[in-house]
């Protein structure tokens, strides 16, 4: 490789080149290896100097001028992208990697190719380490034989805290549609509770003591998403272990898939073709093995947004969506602040031993004027946040997280109602102040701080109900 420059451009270069944590691989037009840093040699198993000046195929034999990424783009010109490549090091040692394979043309005239590659090796040990404890956990439940015992659902409906209507008329919609098998899909905000509706369907349905395994599709790389999937069948291709796929795992259960909308296209349709007749062949296999999975989905976007951007399949969603659940941001169902933030003091009042009772006034205002960009989750952290620091009965502005006050709403553009507003405010605090005393207006008139009167008064002024 030539570089223009002082002398100390090569180098400086190389120790540039020596600090990137990807592998960088060159070669020439012939194939010989011109460029080769101290991370690609990490990953290969190799040293730099069995390497250089010396042609693929002889470093690593297992490859093939058809399997080598590098030999296809200088023969072809094309760039490859995110290939996934397991081959063997002149030490025989298995490597995975993938790859990103890129021609090099000088005065429009292609004169080699640069790889650049991540190790999954480490990865992908991990994942499969993951599949044989979550496969142990459910072989000890099954020999355990104790009710819910391979499941690791732990939410049920009665843990969806909520005074909205539209949210109560979903958990209606949720609880008959846990009785059937068919595909659900849910998608909604971060942090609005989609999981909790997941495990409270599939400890309401049939299947409530077979496994329940959930997998979010963003958190493993692509490339070993499908084998933690469907498995891997041992054999020379692969050169992988004979290990079941989490469908397997799931046999006569539920699996949930999270974000799905970030699966691969192509995996897309490999999943679709197992939801369809049920049928999983591991990696590598040929055998088809029968799966009797409920698959329910969810995304945090929504899904026709999804399937413009071509994130998601067209013919998957149409399959996955039989039922779907929209859940609501906590910026649209307010009445609920109220009623979670007691909820939440409450729970981690028996995690800290503390016995803080209730939010100052002008944090209940807060909360209420605060657009919650985390959902329920941002709501159960700063209140977990304050108890940290609270040591009174009240949690106070001084015991709140900082950035509740400084993300700004959006600007109002349109003239408001200083009334109206006042009324939706106090609208809350009753409903919240009754339901905490079970309706009764006394308890609720004394906390407060209302004549009893005047509750009653306000209460028909909002059309509350006793």
């Amino acid at each position: 490789m030539t570089t223009k420059g002082t002398q100390t451009t090569p180098d400086l270069l190389q120790a540039v080149f020596d600090t990137i944590d990807e592998g960088i691989h060159v070669v020439d037009l012939n194939g010989k290896t011109i460029y080769y840093n101290k991370v690609a040699a990490q990953l290969d198993g190799v040293d730099a100097s069995e390497v250089i000046h010396k042609h693929v195929l002889d470093v690593f034999p297992s490859l093939t001028e058809e399997t080598s990424t590098l030999l296809q783009v200088i023969k072809h010109g094309s760039p490859i992208y995110y290939q996934k490549q397991r081959f063997a090091n002149v030490r025989g040692v298995l490597v995975d990697t993938v790859n990103t394979t890129m021609p090099i043309y000088q005065n429009n005239v292609i004169v080699g190719a640069v790889e650049i590659s991540k190790n999954l090796s480490e990865i992908k040990k991990l994942s499969e380490k993951l599949i044989e404890l979550q496969e142990k956990f459910i072989r000890n439940g099954t020999s355990a034989k104790k009710g819910n015992s391979t499941s690791s659902a732990r939410f049920d409906f009665e843990d969806i805290i909520t005074q909205n209507e539209t949210l109560k008329k979903l958990k209606q919609t949720a609880t008959k549609a846990a009785k059937t098998a068919s595909p659900i899909l849910i998608y909604g905000e971060t942090g609005t509770g989609k999981e909790l509706f997941v495990q409270s369907i599939h400890n309401h349905s049939q299947r409530k003591n077979g496994p329940f395994i959930a997998q979010n599709c963003a958190a493993i790389p692509a490339s070993l998403l499908e084998s933690i999937l469907f498995g891997t069948s041992k054999g020379s291709f692969t050169g992988a272990a004979e290990r079941p796929g989490l469908f397997e795992l799931a046999h006569n259960g539920t699996l949930f898939l999270d974000e799905i909308n970030s699966m691969p296209i192509d995996l897309q349709a490999k999943l679709l073709r197992v939801i369809e007749d049920g049928i999983v062949r591991r990696i590598g296999g040929t055998r088809g093995i029968q799966c009797n999975v409920r698959i329910i989905t969810a995304m945090n976007e929504h899904p026709t947004t999804c399937v413009k951007a071509e994130k998601l399949r067209q013919d998957l969603f149409y399959r996955i969506s039989v039922v779907t659940l929209h859940i609501p941001p906590l910026r649209e169902r307010k009445e609920d602040i109220s009623l979670l933030s007691e909820h939440f003091l409450k729970k981690f009042n028996d995690r800290f031993n503390k016995s803080v009772k209730s939010l100052a006034h002008n944090v209940q205002a807060l909360f209420q004027q605060y657009n919650w960009p985390g959902n329920v989750r941002e709501l159960e952290h700063a209140i977990e946040s304050a108890m940290n620091i609270a040591d009174g009965n009240t949690v106070t502005e001084d015991h709140l997280p900082s950035h509740l006050f400084h993300t700004s709403s959006p600007i109002q553009t349109e003239p408001i109602s200083f009334r109206k507003e006042v009324d939706k405010f106090e609208k809350v605090l009753i409903e919240s102040a009754l339901h905490r005393y079970n309706k009764n207006i006394l308890q609720a008139a004394k906390f407060l701080n209302l004549p009893r009167q005047t509750l009653q008064y306000k209460m028909k002024k909002y059309n509350i109900s006793k």
